[in-house]
C-alpha cells in the first residue's frame, strides 16, 4: 500500500485530500506539524506527504514553500480541495449551550461571520481542525463545539449542528503532492515550479519575469520570500506551464541562470483536478 504523511489527525482536509488522490486504500500517517511530514518522508517512514500550499481566500502557506526548498523534495502532483467547514459538538450539545468554539485559527476566520452570531462565545485557536475534536473527547462534559470537515464528525462520533458555515463558499485550498523522488509519469498538461535567487544588479527581477515573457511562457505564480541567512534579501518561488524536459522551458532556465545566484527545480507535474468534497 502507499504510504502517505499528512499534517493533522484523522478527519482533517489534507487526509481528506490524501484520499482523494490516492484513494481509500491508501496507509495514512497523522502529523504533528508539516516538518514532521517533511521527517517521515526523509526517513522512509512514507513514500510520500500532502501539504496544503495556498488557499483561494488566505493565499500562500509559506511554510511549505520554506520546507521544500530545506529539504530538497520533488513535487510529485497537485490538487484542489473545497472546503467547507462545519460546527460540530457532542450529540447531547446544542448551538445556544456551547461556551468555547475551538479549531485552526485559517479555519476560525473562515467562519468568523457565522461564530460572531453565537453569542458569549470563546473563540480559542488549535493547531489543527480535526485535532479539535481531542479536546472534545478529553473534555468529556467541557461545552465546547469544533469547526472541521464532515469527515471529522464521522471519526470522531461528533453530531454537525450546523453545515457550510464559511463566510466564502468558493474556498479551496491547494495540495501538493511530495516526495523524495522526481515525478516519472508521463505528464500531458505539464506544470513546473522552480525557486531561484537572483544576483544584486539593476533591474534583476525585470530580467527574470522576461526569460518567461520573451518565450512565450505562460508565469502562473511568483512570490517572493526572505533568505533567513541574508536579512532583506529574498528568493523567488513560481510556477509556470510546461516542462523542464522542454527544450524551450530549458533555454528559458539556462538564461535565468545567468542572473541568479542559484535555482532550485521542484519539479514537473500535471495540472491538478479539482474536487468539490
Amino acid at each position: 500500500m502507499t504510504r502517505v504523511a499528512f499534517q493533522g489527525e484523522h478527519g482533517a482536509f489534507s487526509e481528506i485530500a490524501a484520499k482523494r488522490f490516492f484513494g481509500d486504500k491508501t496507509l495514512l500517517f497523522p502529523s504533528a506539524t508539516f516538518n514532521e511530514v517533511f521527517l517521515k518522508i526523509k526517513k522512509g517512514t512514507t513514500d510520500f506527504g500532502i501539504v496544503p500550499v495556498e488557499n483561494s481566500l488566505y493565499g500562500s502557506i509559506f511554510e511549505t514553500f520554506d520546507l521544500l526548498l530545506k529539504y530538497k523534495f520533488y513535487i510529485h502532483a497537485e490538487l484542489r480541495l473545497k472546503i467547507n467547514h462545519h460546527l460540530l459538538a457532542k450529540r447531547n450539545l446544542n448551538v445556544n449551550k456551547i461556551e468555547k468554539v475551538i479549531s485552526h485559527p485559517q479555519a476560525l476566520g473562515q467562519c468568523s461571520n457565522f461564530l460572531s452570531c453565537i453569542k458569549n462565545v470563546e473563540i480559542t485557536p488549535s493547531y489543527d481542525t480535526a485535532g479539535s475534536a481531542k479536546y472534545l473527547l478529553e473534555n468529556p462534559d467541557a461545552k465546547w463545539a469544533i469547526v472541521a470537515s464532515e469527515q471529522a464528525a464521522k471519526v470522531y462520533n461528533l453530531k454537525v449542528l450546523k453545515k457550510n458555515i464559511q463566510n466564502n463558499q468558493e474556498n479551496f485550498t491547494r495540495f501538493l503532492v511530495i516526495s523524495k523522488k522526481k515525478n516519472p509519469t508521463k505528464i500531458s498538461l505539464p506544470k513546473s515550479s522552480i525557486c531561484f535567487e537572483l544576483k544584486s544588479m539593476p533591474g534583476a527581477l525585470f530580467k527574470a519575469l522576461s526569460v518567461f515573457a520573451l518565450r512565450e511562457i505562460d508565469l502562473l505564480r511568483i512570490e517572493s520570500r526572505p533568505i533567513p541567512q541574508k536579512p532583506f534579501q529574498y528568493r523567488f518561488y513560481c510556477d509556470f506551464k510546461g516542462n523542464l524536459k522542454d527544450e524551450l522551458i530549458k533555454n528559458a532556465i539556462k538564461h535565468l541562470n545567468e542572473i541568479s545566484l542559484s535555482i532550485y527545480k521542484f519539479g514537473s507535474y500535471e495540472e491538478g483536478k479539482t474536487f468539490l468534497k
